[in-house]
């Protein structure tokens, strides 16, 4: 998403926002919309089933070097989403993302600068930057 896009958004996110005005109003539903892209990627498994999870121990070990890690870690994920579930998934991250943006907004914070702070931050740290 480039910067005026994301700030087209943020904009957008906040002349709608009417009924939840209050920062505990907003903190509620993203919390909700966070649990309903968490359902919508569990049902693609459950009851669609065009993914399906295999998951065990990840097979790293401390002396392996970063190519040998990058290509033994998995995402313990089988198969691909229907287009069901990804429109489905979609969905769920826009209401996610609006709830963020409107965050953002009550906050006084702009979306686009923390994208591109978080962006600076993996660029410098790497793979050191979630550890």
């Amino acid at each position: 998403m480039s910067g005026s896009t994301l700030r087209q958004f943020q904009e957008q996110v906040s002349e709608l926002l009417l009924r939840h005005r209050s920062l505990l109003d907003v903190l509620s539903k993203s919390q909700q919309s966070s649990a309903s892209v968490n359902r919508s990627v569990i049902k693609s498994v459950t009851e669609c089933g065009c993914i399906a999870l295999e998951a065990n121990k990840q097979p790293y070990s401390d002396d392996m070097t970063l190519e040998e890690a990058r290509a033994l870690i998995q995402t313990h994920i089988k198969g691909k989403l229907c287009e069901n579930c990804v429109d489905a998934i979609s969905i769920q991250l826009g209401k996610h993302l609006f709830y963020l943006s409107a965050l953002c907004n009550l906050l006084e914070l702009d979306l686009e600068q923390i994208v591109e702070k978080e962006s600076k931050k993996c660029s410098t740290l790497g793979l050191f930057n979630l550890s």
